[in-house]
């Protein structure tokens, strides 16, 4: 049933030429605790504007680096980035409740170091987490009520890359689940692979389906999928490339064709990648570039080969997370050294984002979540 609940939810957003119709938000913020944050923040967010509201904590958390809410709108979690001795770093679950109260449920150990991605499946019974530091995947049940059982799969991976620096060992930095939800893809920063794993949604369990090699010193990242499904984008952070690659949901199987930069010609300085989203249209592309500070649109041409249409830079600053609304009018970034979020305008042309965006301060702010309320 939530499976269903969750395509229906698809076919909504998909409907009027890939965008969704206008609706008010709820933006959960994860962030970098410290000095000022303290753990998750939520703000309204209304998408016939663009407006946001004012930061409230929504609950107290130790750096709480990446979220997901399930299909059915009800449980929102967490990954703690933190490396305790044998128990790894923390993910954590919460209850949607009235007006976007977070009430906490519960919380396991990741089993492997620093926890900085998690997803849901579709289903909403699978919590999948990528531990960058412990260079390892994990998976756990989780049930109605928002309650995470113990760890179904832990997988280590192995493997080195060519940057002695950052590919000393296996760093898994994102872990999402196909459209089919048959298979969950993890890119690993140190290894330069992308490994595909079959998911068993009635026990959590992963189960290894292959890899894809990404070219040696590249440091994939983040992925994400276009909205048809077919084509699967892998955003490399070492190398400030996305790479595209065919997607079998059939086979499991993912065959590279493009790769483009996310950086202008004559940008000569140090940058390094981090997100990567599809517009709702599925037209266009975008990435985020850490030190060049800026957000890359890039069109999406013949054959689905990607070229860079424009950025996005006014107020941006270390963008690590950032997220379009399901309406396809607003690029919203997390600009983590700038303590803010920028809310951007889309050109529905051309794409590309602003020149103008409005600023709203939030502490450290590295993953943006939207949930519609219809308030």
């Amino acid at each position: 049933m939530k499976t269903l609940r969750w395509l229906a939810g698809l076919a909504a957003v998909m409907a009027l030429g890939g965008v969704a119709s206008a609706a008010e938000h709820d933006l959960y913020v994860g962030t970098y605790t410290g000095k000022t944050s303290k753990g998750i923040y939520k703000l309204s967010f209304d998408d016939a504007t663009g407006k946001l509201g004012e930061p409230e904590l929504a609950a107290e958390m130790g750096s709480p680096s990446f979220l997901a809410i399930d299909p059915a709108r009800r449980i929102l979690v967490a990954v703690g980035e933190i490396d305790r001795p044998k128990v790894g770093g923390g993910v954590r679950s919460f209850r949607i409740g009235d007006g976007g109260k977070l009430t906490p449920v519960s919380e396991q150990p990741t089993i492997g170091g620093g926890p900085c991605h998690v997803s849901i499946h579709p289903s909403g019974r699978v919590v999948l987490v990528a531990n960058y530091g412990g260079g390892s995947v994990a998976s756990f049940p989780l049930d109605a009520d928002g309650k995470l059982g113990p760890s179904a799969s832990f997988i280590q991976h192995q493997g080195t890359g060519p940057n002695q620096g950052r590919q000393e060992k296996a760093h898994a930095h994102s872990i999402n689940v196909d459209p089919s939800g048959k298979y969950a893809l993890a890119a690993d920063l140190g290894t330069d692979r992308v490994y595909v794993y079959r998911v068993d949604p009635a026990t959590a369990k992963l189960t290894a389906a292959g890899e894809a090699k990404i070219a040696p010193g590249s440091g994939p990242r983040h992925l994400c999928f276009d909205p048809d499904g077919k084509t699967v984008r892998v955003i490399n952070e070492l190398k400030n490339t996305i790479t595209s690659l065919r997607w079998d949901a059939s086979s499991g199987k993912l065959e590279e064709f493009d790769t483009a930069t996310t950086l202008p010609a004559d940008f000569k300085g140090e940058s390094y990648t981090a997100e990567v989203v599809p517009h709702p249209t599925g037209k266009f592309i975008y990435g985020s570039n850490r030190r060049h500070d800026s957000i890359a649109a890039m069109a999406v041409g013949e054959g689905g080969k990607l070229k860079l249409a424009g950025l996005a830079r006014e107020g941006v600053k270390e963008p690590r997370n950032f997220i379009v609304d399901p309406t396809g009018k607003w690029l919203l970034v997390g600009s983590q050294n700038a303590d803010s979020i920028v809310v951007f305008p889309i050109d529905r042309e051309t794409g590309i984002p602003g020149p103008q965006g409005t600023i709203t301060k939030v502490p450290t702010p590295v993953c943006l979540r939207l949930l519609a309320t219809g308030r």
